[in-house]
């Protein structure tokens, strides 16, 4: 038995990058996301690590997929930490058009789906881990948000909605829960290099080809990498013992 660690959009990305550090760490690293063979790559990516992958393909949006997680933590040793950070975006609102725009013309289906996702998916997987870190007595959750969660934005308003819902649920677990020994926290980046915004910095909008833009969309002029972002969901999920209810913002100084 050893110590378990859930991340959801595991396949790519972020989600990536923080379960092959986690493996490295030791954990053992239960990979969700909808492609099972997105999630193989990132088991063989982590094969030198310490710890293991164990991929597990599913929908998270989906109350029965969030069951089936915590079974295999279950199954796996006790669950140290829980990462949210599934999601949709930018390249989703490529394929599904309107679902990444301002509220006059997004539907009501494009709306619930993004929600359903952002956010839906969020409550299952805490819902579902919180009894087994409530009878262990210890466990920590780290829910992936946005700076756009901290702020208005001109379109994209279901994203919005549903990243400030993120952060205001953590920070209500954190004071229900911290008391129990379970700690919630937030990690909200900027722009970050990754498939989610790959339809942006490949076309004429990419605000980091301008050498004017790129400073006003991030001070340090540039992106963030994953596995920037990471490092930051590792501190939070293990090392900062004090950090209960807290929003940290990996940004680049964007919302400075």
């Amino acid at each position: 038995m050893s110590e378990s660690v859930i991340i959801t959009g595991a396949g790519s990305g972020i989600g990536r990058a923080a379960a092959v550090l986690f493996a490295a760490k030791g954990y053992s690293v239960i990979a969700s996301g909808r492609r099972l063979a997105k999630l193989e790559e990132t088991r063989e990516l982590a094969e030198a690590g310490a710890g293991a992958i164990i991929p597990v393909a599913g929908d998270v949006g989906l109350a029965d997929t969030a069951a089936e997680l915590i079974a295999v933590a279950k199954a796996n040793g006790s669950l140290t930490s829980l990462v949210n950070n599934a999601g949709i975006g930018w390249n989703y609102g490529v394929e599904h058009p309107g679902s990444m725009a301002a509220l006059k013309d997004t539907s009501y289906e494009q709306w619930r789906e993004v929600l359903r996702i952002n956010l839906d998916s969020v409550f299952h997987l805490c819902h579902a881990a919180l009894p087994l870190m409530l009878s262990q007595g210890h466990g920590s959750i780290v829910n992936i948000a946005s700076g756009g969660g901290l702020r208005g934005m001109d379109d994209a308003h279901t994203y919005a909605t549903a990243k400030a819902g993120v952060i205001n649920l953590t920070r209500s677990l954190a004071r229900a829960y911290g008391p129990k020994g379970i700690r919630a926290n937030v990690v909200a980046p900027g722009f970050v290099d990754t498939d989610m915004v790959e339809s942006v910095l490949e076309s004429d909008m990419n605000p980091f080809a301008d050498e004017t833009l790129r400073f006003q969309v991030s001070p340090l002029g540039r992106p963030g990498t994953p596995e920037e972002i990471a490092d930051t969901i590792y501190f939070m999920a293990i090392t900062a013992t004090y950090c209960n209810g807290s929003v940290l913002t990996v940004d680049g100084g964007s919302l400075a």
